[in-house]
Order: C-alpha cells, then structure tokens, then sequence
C-alpha cells in the first residue's frame, strides 16, 4: 500500500464531521473527500476538513484505500456493498446493520474481498473500558447503566439498536461465553420507536448482566459495576474512574478487612483512539478489535432483545 493513506468519509452529519476532522489531522492519511445527500453540509465540513466535495460513493473506487461509512443504519447494506466488493477498507458505524440478514451479507462481501471491515462500536475504545478489561477475569454478575437525557438525534431507531448495543458488545467482550436466555422490557415514551430498556442476559457460564438504558432520562448515567469472586470493580464512563473493593486478610479479626481504592484512568478520546485503531489494521492487516463478526454478535443480541420487548409490548396492548 502507497506511504499515504487516501480516505473519505461517506456521511457527514454529526459524527461523519467528527470522522472527516480526525482523518484531516493524522500524518501520512489524505482525506480526499467527503459525500454527503445534503451538499450544505458536505460542503461545510470540506471546508473544516480541507478537502473535496465528491459527488456520491459511486465515484469513491480507485480514488481511496479506506473509508469510514457514517449513514442511517438503515442504509449501511446499500452504501457498503459496492465500496466493500471495490476492495475498499471500511470503518462502518454502529449497529452493523437493521437485520441479521443485512449483517451478514455486509461480513460477507467484506471477506470476499479480503478487506478490513470494522464496526464502529466506539465505547470498545474507551480508555476506562480497557482498563477494567485487564482488571477482571471471570465475572459472575454485570450490571450496566446508559441513560441520557432525549435529544432528536438517532430517533430513526430504538434506543436498544442507538444506546444498549453498546453495553451489549462490552458485557460479551467481557464473559466470552454463549447466552442461554434473555428477557426483556421497555416501551416508547416520546418517539414511536422504544425509548427505554431493560434486558437481562443469562449465560452458559452462570454469569448473569442486567442492562437498562434510557434517552428520556433527567440526568446523564454511563456506568457498568461487574462482581466477581472476591472483587466489584465499577467504571463511571464520564469520570473515567474505577471504584474498586476486595477483601484482605485482618489478623486477628474474625472477617477480612474489605479495601476499597479508586483507581483514575487516562482519559483518551475514544473516536481519536477508534480511527487510529482502524488506520492500523488497514496499513498492517491485523484484524481489528471490533470486526465485522463481533459487530454482527452484538446485533443478534440486540435484536432478540428488541423482539422481547415488542413481544410483551403486543401483549399489553
């Protein structure tokens, strides 16, 4: 591959911009372009990003190695197949895809074509959820909160697919073992899509999570407290802190003395972090941390929890 790194970004809303600016700063990457069905905005952030206008996607083969594909969901199959059989690199949002069936057929051509395909499950990125990765081990019981106050971004979708999905891809980075069982709850309050959820995952190993997020909510929450055997560790995203406790030996008492330490984590800027891990793998072929098979994990969760949630929805209508 040429020393420089021809890239664009194909949506540039909120997040796409954020893309385009990272890409526009790093050494030896050339943002060539952006596209974008509102030409207002493409060529706004062209303008922030010093680069070009393209017209669509269709004109994007032949002119870069990689792209990040920032696009309602809903679109990411129809935007990424003909960029993925180009033998284009691409960095695709979050979730995957709408449907299993969508997801995979976007793994598929990825490896048919022999490129590097990541999802854009940004909180895998965060420097808090790394760290406490290192600090546990066999987690029996996982309990994580996102809750945020409602804004109109992402209201194309249910805030299972917009903010769940997220815990959803840690907690099974985290227990490694297949679920035996899922239920679920939830239900819309301001759009017509679910608002609020709550979902508890059974595993083949005993460990049990329980997940709730909410974009209704009065105050921001990020937060997940996993127990193991001897140990709790909580990270509060936001602060990016780990309260931990543990039990130490207290000669001469009857009950070992319980230590509890915090531990402040470097703050990295996740979507810096996640476009850099992203660069990597493309310019050395290492597979990248959240690939296409880890992001179609998540979504196969993620819809069961959905399909739950309807369920008991129909029921009490």
């Amino acid at each position: 591959m040429a020393k420089t790194l021809r890239v664009a970004v194909v949506g540039v809303g909120y997040l796409g911009r954020f893309h385009a600016l990272i890409y526009s700063r790093m050494p030896e990457v050339e943002l060539v372009g952006v596209v974008d069905i509102d030409p207002a905005s493409a060529a706004k952030v062209a303008a922030e990003a010093g680069c070009r206008v393209l017209s669509s996607s269709e004109a994007l083969p032949g002119q870069v190695d990689a792209v990040s594909v920032v696009v309602p969901t809903s679109a990411h199959l129809q935007e990424a197949r003909p960029l993925l059989r180009a033998g284009i690199h691409m960095l695709l949002e979050k979730p995957i895809a709408s449907t299993l069936e969508e997801g995979e057929e976007i793994v598929r051509l990825a490896d048919e074509a022999g490129v590097i395909l990541q999802i854009g499950h940004l909180e895998r990125f965060n420097a808090g959820v790394m760290a406490l990765a290192e600090r546990i081990s066999k987690p029996r019981f996982i309990e994580a909160h996102r809750m945020s106050g409602f804004t109109d971004r992402a209201t194309d979708v249910d805030v299972v697919s917009d903010l769940m999905i997220h815990d959803i891809d840690i907690i099974l980075s985290l227990v490694k073992s297949d679920i035996s069982a899922i239920s679920a709850v939830g239900t819309p309050v301001l759009t017509s899509h679910v608002d609020i959820a709550n979902a508890r995952l059974e595993f083949a190993n005993g460990t049990v999570a329980n997940v709730i997020a909410s974009r209704v909510s009065e105050k921001t929450m990020r937060r997940i407290r996993v127990f193991e055997k001897n140990r709790y560790e909580s990270l509060d995203f936001i602060d990016q802190r780990i309260d931990t406790a543990y039990p130490r030996a207290n000669p001469g008492e009857k009950w070992p003395e319980v230590v509890v330490a915090r531990v402040n984590v470097k703050p990295v800027k996740p979507l810096d972090a996640e476009i850099a891990a992203f660069v990597d793998s493309v310019r050395s072929g290492n597979p990248p941390l959240v690939d296409g098979r880890v992001g179609q994990a998540a979504l196969v969760v993620a819809l069961k929890v959905k399909q739950q949630i309807l369920a008991r929805l129909e029921k009490s209508d």
